[in-house]
Order: structure tokens, then sequence, then C-alpha cells
């Protein structure tokens, strides 16, 4: 990995260190590089906590807009990763909750689901065209998982995302939710039945 202007020795466990250490001293380029890196699981984050893939596309993209302002504050006290998500979560309850508001002022149905499920588009358009069979079956299982996580409370959708879709740790979801251990052992479960209960109701199996 190359060293960019503006860079300091860093934890060699960390390979967004330097490009961070870089983004603060006014490197333009290395944010860029860090959109790149993280995109792709922040907008997956983002579109399983507000269903829909637009507005994900938007919150994201605002998640990136207020990371690169606070930067400047981050202190590395976690993975920057972490400290992203953390971010990302913030503006998707933020959203969901002038969603509740406007429905509650406006009696309005939202279909969370119009988008379809959450996957690069391009890449799914290619997979229709070699399996068609297999690339139904999988955006249906996919609008029933995402119907199943928009049943759910915000709090426990954010924690079952987090764990089993995002595969962070139990510290990790801990820190970026902040909410104790225990508290997030609870909500998982509870959340896992409720999903495994809506799933064999939409599907008629486990």
């Amino acid at each position: 990995m190359s060293k960019l202007p503006g860079t300091k020795k860093t934890a060699p466990n960390d390979d967004d260190s330097v490009y961070v250490t870089a983004c603060q001293a006014g490197n333009v380029e290395a944010f860029s590089t860090l959109v790149a890196r993280h995109s792709k699981k922040m907008l997956t984050t983002a579109q399983r906590l507000l269903g829909d893939y637009e507005e994900a596309c938007d919150a994201t993209q605002d998640a990136f807009l207020a990371a690169y302002r606070a930067i400047g504050s981050f202190r590395a006290e976690s993975q920057f990763s972490t400290w992203l998500y953390r971010i990302v979560v913030n503006v998707a309850k933020n959203r969901l909750g002038r969603r509740q508001v406007r429905l509650r002022h406006e009696a309005v149905f939202i279909d969370a689901d119009a988008e379809g499920p959450v996957a690069c588009k391009a890449c799914l358009a290619a997979c229709d065209q070699r399996n068609p069979e297999q690339a139904l079956e999988r955006r249906e299982i996919e609008t029933q998982v995402q119907k199943c996580l928009n049943t759910l409370d915000p709090d426990f959708r954010m924690t079952l995302v987090l764990r089993d879709i995002q595969g962070l740790s139990y510290d990790e979801i801990g820190d970026v939710l902040k909410i104790p251990d225990g508290t997030v052992k609870s909500r998982l479960a509870r959340a896992r039945l409720s999903m495994k209960d809506c799933l064999k109701k939409l599907m008629g199996r486990l």
C-alpha cells in the first residue's frame, strides 16, 4: 500500500487508518477511497433498515457527507467502519422517525418493498440472464425477508441487521448502538424469534 501525503504511522491491523489520517490532513482523495471501501456495506445496512432502495441511497449519501464533515473529530477509539456504521444507523433512525411522523399526520400507506430487494441491480440483471429461475426465487426470498424486517421494532431491526447481515461482533454492535452487551443479545434473540415466526407465516416453512 503506497503512503499518502499527510499520513502518519498507524496500526498495521487497521487498513483504513492511513486514509483516515490523510483525510484529516486535507487529502480529499483519501476519503474517496474510504467511500469506495465501505459504500456497499453501508448501502446494504441502510436498505435493510429503511426497506426502500432509493431512500437508502439518499441516506447513505447523507451519512458519508456527515462522516466527511466530522472526520476531524474521529479519534480512532473504535475502527473507522464501526464509527461509520454508527452514522448510517443514526441517519436511518432519523429518517424512520420522520416517516412515522409523516404517516401519523398524513395517514399515507408506504409500500416499503416497492423498490425490491437489496442488491446491486446491475449484478441482479446479469444473474437473471444466466439463471432466471434461481434469480426469481432469490428475489422472492429477499422480498419476504425485507417484509419481515419491516415489521420489527427499529431497535431490534438494527441489532439484527448489524449482526446477522453485516456480521459485526456483539462488542461492535454495542459500540454502534451505544448499548450494553446484554441488551445486544436480548434484542438479537427477540428479533430472530420474530423473524422466524414472520417468515414461517409468509413462506409456509422455516
